[in-house]
């Protein structure tokens, strides 16, 4: 006890004189004295019992514990002196080196637990990056077909625009010769086959046309986006009379057509549509990784209550939240002030705040994130 009061003396009088002090104790009272004293903080070498090897890890923020027990039974001391050995410390003793491995217990799981979170997220990410990839090739690979037949239903109208010129050149040089009749007849004919040429391309245009839009699904109502199935052309329906004919914005024109010259515009294809319904379900299981708005850390120690907070705030980013509600009680503030240190060195959070009168008010902080 004296040696402990002494250490913790010189400490205060180093730190007085505006000394920085990396001290080394064993003392579980100087551990205590750097858990409640402002300025000072604990840290500890992470020590792997199982292969009586340093792992070289500093964790800041957690004192350090005893290992001399489980190191001595590890070598092959006999279990009647390690038990004869404990019965001499100090009960006080006992119960804080019994927390000190709580805590660390519980630190190892929620590490674990945070970094099986972690891959989960990489690899729900990448499945939905792969998703939306595969999308947007979709989107390309379909636009690039739809110009494609565009360009040759262009080719085949500009043939049949063609031909119908040169027969009319023909017929309006046979008028000026005022022929006779068989050259009438012969006008005839070409009249024929000029009606048959064009019967042509609007035979092939519209089966291109039948190829490239789906059939209707449903007929068109107020504020659909459609389709004129002639025209290509995108237009609002503004109205739809009793007889089903509707009136349409296009652009800065109002037109008025049938149902059966529209098509309801239904945004994505199938394929799109599993696409989309797989990107929302990896965000699902995103989200369930655990989104709960709030967490009671009341009854905590400073040190645990960072522990839990920690995985919370990982745990509501995962689920998409806004915003969180962090209880951690009045009493001498000392979770409080943790909680609002390791909040300050959380690059996620926007903002946090105590709570207004109705939501808990200084027992409370309600935290804010980017």
């Amino acid at each position: 006890m004296e040696g402990a009061a002494l250490a913790a003396a010189i400490i205060e009088n180093a730190r007085w004189k505006g000394a920085l002090v990396a001290a080394t104790t064993h003392y579980a009272e100087l551990k205590i004295f750097a858990m409640t004293t402002p300025g000072v903080e604990n840290a500890s070498c992470e020590f792997d019992v199982e292969t009586l090897a340093p792992t070289y890890r500093l964790l800041v923020g957690i004192p350090g514990k005893s290992n001399a027990f489980a190191i001595s039974e590890r070598l092959g001391l006999s279990r009647e002196i390690i038990e004869a050995a404990g019965a001499r410390i100090d009960a006080e003793n006992v119960r804080f080196e019994d927390v000190l491995s709580r805590l660390d217990k519980q630190r190892q799981e929620m590490e674990k637990e945070k970094l099986a979170a972690s891959q989960l997220r990489a690899e729900m990410e990448e499945s939905a990056a792969a998703a939306k990839a595969y999308r947007e090739k979709l989107e390309k690979e379909r636009e690039k077909a739809a110009q494609k037949a565009r360009a040759e239903a262009r080719v085949i109208l500009d043939e049949a625009r063609q031909a119908a010129d040169e027969v009319f050149k023909e017929l309006g040089d046979m008028r000026k010769k005022q022929s006779a009749a068989d050259d009438w007849q012969a006008e005839n004919d070409r009249r024929a086959e000029l009606r048959h040429k064009l019967n042509e391309a609007e035979d092939k245009i519209g089966a291109r046309e039948e190829q490239e839009l789906p059939p209707p699904t449903r007929p068109a109502v107020v504020g659909d986006t459609v389709e004129l199935v002639k025209m290509g052309t995108q237009a609002t329906v503004l109205s739809v009379n009793r007889d089903g004919v509707l009136q349409l914005q296009a652009g800065i024109m109002k037109i008025t057509v049938k149902q059966d010259e529209v098509r309801v515009v239904e945004g994505e294809t199938q394929t799109q549509k599993e696409a989309k319904k797989f990107i929302s379900r990896t965000e699902h299981e995103l989200r369930k990784l655990g989104a709960s708005p709030e967490i009671d850390l009341r009854g905590m120690t400073s040190e645990e209550a960072v522990g839990a907070l920690e995985l919370f705030l990982d745990n509501a980013l995962l689920g998409r939240l806004t915003a969180v509600t962090v209880i951690h009680g009045k009493g001498t503030g000392a979770v409080r002030r943790a909680v609002h240190q390791c909040l300050k060195g959380n690059h996620n959070v926007k903002s946090f705040r105590l709570g207004r009168y109705g939501e808990g008010e200084d027992g409370v902080t309600i935290v804010e994130f980017k």
